[in-house]
């Protein structure tokens, strides 16, 4: 078989589609001493920063992190808000759990707890 006749998902020839631009204005930074994160879209309402201004924005001299007064080089970039949690290459197992955002994560895990504790409790009523 040629290239031609494979197949997209199996020709290495074949063109990715494009993913869209990643704004780095959007992405939160973590400190790494405290674990504070700054999220742009929330700002920091103690220091006086308006909810939209970007990491790059703050001034590195004046800024410290709100909790341990680290300073903006003690920060790491975690990427944007509902980017999925793990390493990329495992995006694609687990069922399309993996590419599920932390939050929904959440509400999987603590649902099905809250799920079996009601069969549980629903299990005193069969006498």
């Amino acid at each position: 078989m040629s290239e031609e006749t494979l197949p997209e998902e199996l020709n290495p020839a074949a063109e990715e589609p494009t993913a869209p631009i990643d704004d780095p204005d959007t992405h939160r930074f973590e400190c790494r001493s405290c674990g504070f994160v700054f999220d742009p879209a929330e700002g920091i309402k103690k220091l006086g920063i308006e909810p939209g201004t970007p990491f790059s924005a703050l001034d590195p001299v004046s800024f410290r992190c709100p909790v341990c007064r680290s300073k903006t080089l003690a920060f790491k970039d975690i990427g944007p808000r509902n980017k999925p949690s793990g390493f990329e290459e495992n995006l694609g197992y687990g069922l399309g759990v993996n590419t599920l955002t932390p939050g929904q994560k959440n509400v999987l895990i603590f649902g099905g707890f809250a799920l079996a504790i009601a069969f549980f409790l629903s299990l005193y009523s069969l006498r």
